[in-house]
């Protein structure tokens, strides 16, 4: 394999063998980025990985280098502090605390930075608490401490950033991830011991804010697969929808959807969706989703079709382009803040839950001028495909018929970027994070007389 730029992974004198690493390569990969995802290993990968460890050392490190390790000197590559205590092939211990309401239990190990490392000889801290600066949260194989904390803290999430058990958005109700406010008013409250049995308040926690722009994992219907780089989505049976993590509410954006697998019988429909498109639905089912079918290239809106291109299929690669002018209420409105929601709890989570106000929507949108959007195939235009379009905030969007595959590049690299038209790749949006604190911070604000422009409750 050979990459266009230097690419360096540190793994100190071993590999971690309870940890597994996919690689996508900014040439080969469809979104243009170079990363990696952490998984952990299996059995088979684990002890695959042991056995590279100690080849490597008997090549490396021993006084007579040789091809094959000797069995004699196996052993698992533990720091030599805790040496004398082996972790088991799966690298945790077989005793341990469980989690339990009000509490977690975090595996610890020392910590390389800490101010004062001489002072992690433990034999001096007999009968007395354990500095916690001296320790971190387990990142390798070699920990025998526990660090306690609240159940409902900002927990570790799984490498996609979304916990693998969750609840559904459905009809009525829309479910947000919730973290720990660090910018609470009264931080000290996030001690939830105090809270058991209570309404825990909104105003300790925000809506979750992610680094990348992916597909939703919560905000899709739930017999769609994704994929563990939340790229790629296959369909199931009959017509539904999964919408993108982040939305745009003004200015000009672009993404790209590659067609994987398209069998015979399949379909889809892509484009751009308001946060209230009915999932369990074709995109462009209703007044809040625009999209381009595969079948005859007819467009959709409303549940009415119209003719737009040719068809597409298997292999293609679609652009989607959308135009949303600066001066709406949506444009000029900070995002919703979901501090005067109710908090709920599921698998030790919480999730803002939020009432949907569908027909109170319906009735209240509006068109706006000087919006439109765009698609293209292959790089080539296909021609305006909207105007004026309802306002509101929009979120790339996929539904697909049947077991059919696709991809989607959020950017910034793009394989037919649009020539001659002004936009910003929809990956820009996860850089704006410091509007939502804006508008978590002035939540309180809204209690009072005081009057902030805000999206509407059902946007």
């Amino acid at each position: 394999m050979f990459l266009r730029c230097p690419f360096v992974l540190s793994c100190r004198n071993c590999l971690p063998f309870v940890t597994n690493y996919v690689f996508h390569c900014n040439v080969c990969h469809h979104s243009g980025n170079t990363y990696f995802l952490r998984k952990q290993a299996n059995l088979k990968e684990m002890c695959l990985t042991a056995l590279a460890n100690l080849t490597w050392r008997s090549r490396t490190q021993e006084e007579h280098p040789k091809t094959m390790f000797s069995k004699d000197k196996v052993r698992f590559p533990l720091d030599p502090l805790f040496s004398a205590q082996r972790l088991p092939p799966h690298g945790y211990p077989l005793e341990h605390p469980f989690n339990k309401d009000g509490y977690r239990y975090i595996l610890a190990e020392p910590d390389p930075h800490a101010p004062d490392p001489e002072k992690l000889e433990l034999d001096c801290w007999a009968g007395k608490p354990i500095p916690g600066d001296l320790y971190r949260a387990c990142l390798s194989d070699s920990a025998l401490l526990w660090f306690s904390d609240p159940l409902f803290s900002a927990q570790r999430l799984p490498p996609h950033g979304y916990p693998l058990e969750h609840p559904f958005n459905k009809d009525g109700y829309r479910y947000i991830l919730a973290e720990p406010d660090p910018h609470a008013p009264d931080p000290e409250k996030l001690e939830l011991d105090c809270w058991a049995g209570k309404p825990i308040p909104g105003d300790l926690y925000r809506a979750c804010l992610y680094e990348r722009v992916l597909l939703a994992l919560h905000d899709r219907a739930p017999q769609l697969k994704i994929s563990d780089d939340r790229l790629t989505v296959t369909g199931e049976k009959g017509y539904s929808m999964v919408r993108a993590s982040h939305g745009v509410r003004k200015g000009a954006w672009y993404f790209e959807v590659t067609v994987d697998e398209m069998p015979p019988d399949t379909a889809a429909r892509l484009g751009w969706s308001q946060p209230l498109g009915n999932l369990q639905a074709p995109l462009g089912y209703d007044k809040f989703s625009y999209s381009w079918r595969s079948k005859k290239g007819t467009r959709f809106h409303q549940s009415i079709g119209k003719h737009y291109s040719d068809s597409y299929g298997q292999g293609d690669i679609l652009g989607f382009y959308i135009e949303l002018p600066d001066d709406t209420e949506t444009a000029k409105a900070l995002p919703e803040t979901y501090k005067d929601k109710a908090l709920i709890k599921f698998k030790s989570y919480l999730y803002f839950e939020e009432k949907d106000y569908v027909d109170k929507a319906e009735k209240s949108l509006k068109p706006t001028s000087s919006s439109q959007i765009i698609f293209f195939k292959n790089g080539v235009n296909q021609g305006v495909a909207y105007e004026d379009l309802f306002e509101g905030m929009y979120f790339p969007a996929i539904s697909l018929y049947k077991s059919c595959t696709v991809s989607v590049n959020f950017g910034p690299h793009f394989r037919y970027p649009p020539k001659d038209i002004k936009f910003q790749p929809v990956s820009v949006k996860s850089k704006g994070s410091e509007i939502f604190v804006i508008a978590d911070v002035l939540c309180p604000l809204n209690y009072t007389e005081t009057k902030i422009i805000c999206t509407p409750p059902y946007y």
